[in-house]
């Protein structure tokens, strides 16, 4: 059987087809520009196969999750310019008439580190996803549900303590000026030093700030959900940074809790290539699949 994954992001969308086994068979990348453009692009990549089973989505938000609201799978109030209010999964489903498992970019990546872990004999059954990127958010799986009913979480906006050096800085987020989102996501460098993250080395002060406010964000969660995992991906994290992480993780929370070795509790993701999400995209399609076709007694 083959399934269907789209990972969109607000730079690119990653479609990809794989098997039951959630091995990619073949993917493409395609620029985030319009939703016409974009999703128009999308469905021709998967006309190309004749024998889909189901689709798993995992996208940008805002995005609506409520089966019983008029908007479920729509994007709606994004700042991502055009995309405001964009049907996304009715758009998809125009074109392929299958099941489809609609949830965030995050969660997906979320999904991917779970199975992942139950795949190499090392289940974790509780684990929070962040990506730190073009914008920050956050996926939560506690024994193989995602948390959040009526809406999904957006750890994104958080607000945070700020650091000393760091205040004269005002924040990127349209809405919340200086959230996590607006003080530690990847355009961020760009607003303080006028580079590009991966053009500023390590020992720039922006990189300590941000690592400062990522560690503050793995407290909250340590706390609130009391995980067996933190895991970073995204284009700003790398082994180096979350060194930095973990550094001020361990002089903030002062062991309040024993979350065992720091370098296993905050990770990078197990999935090569920050393809988390495509990993669960093809978990959540064969899962809906399934959930459409049993076979009722």
């Amino acid at each position: 059987m083959l399934f269907g994954s789209i990972e969109a992001g607000g730079t690119k969308f990653v479609c990809a087809i794989g098997d039951e086994n959630f091995n990619i068979k073949d993917s493409i990348h395609i620029p985030t520009t319009t939703p016409e453009e974009t999703l128009g692009k999308c469905v021709e990549y998967f006309k190309q196969f004749d024998d889909i089973k189901a689709i798993g989505i995992a996208s940008f938000g805002p995005i609506e999750l409520r089966l019983d609201n008029p908007k479920y799978g729509y994007i709606t109030d994004t700042p991502k310019p055009h995309w405001s209010n964009t049907n996304f999964l009715g758009t998809m489903k125009k074109y392929f008439d299958i099941p489809m498992y609609w949830t965030t970019d995050v969660n997906g990546s979320a999904y991917g580190e779970y199975i992942t872990s139950i795949k190499n004999h090392k289940p974790i059954h509780s684990l929070v996803y962040y990506t730190i990127g073009t914008g920050v958010g956050a996926g939560i799986v506690d024994n193989g549900h995602f948390l959040g009913h009526v809406g999904h979480p957006e750890a994104g906006h958080v607000r945070l303590k700020r650091a000393e050096g760091d205040k004269a800085f005002k924040g990127i987020c349209p809405y919340h000026g200086d959230c996590l989102e607006g003080l530690a996501s990847g355009p961020t460098f760009n607003a303080r030093t006028g580079k590009n993250g991966k053009d500023v080395p390590l020992s720039d002060p922006s990189w300590d700030y941000v690592a400062y406010y990522v560690a503050q964000a793995s407290i909250q969660a340590t706390l609130f959900i009391r995980p067996e995992r933190i895991i970073f991906g995204g284009g700003v994290v790398s082994e180096a940074f979350l060194d930095m992480v973990r550094t001020h993780f361990k002089a903030m929370f002062n062991d309040y809790l024993d979350v065992g070795d720091l370098k296993e509790y905050i990770q990078m993701p197990k999935v090569e290539h920050n393809g988390s999400a495509t990993v669960g995209n093809f978990s959540l399609a064969l899962k809906q699949y399934y959930k459409e076709n049993i076979v009722k007694i």
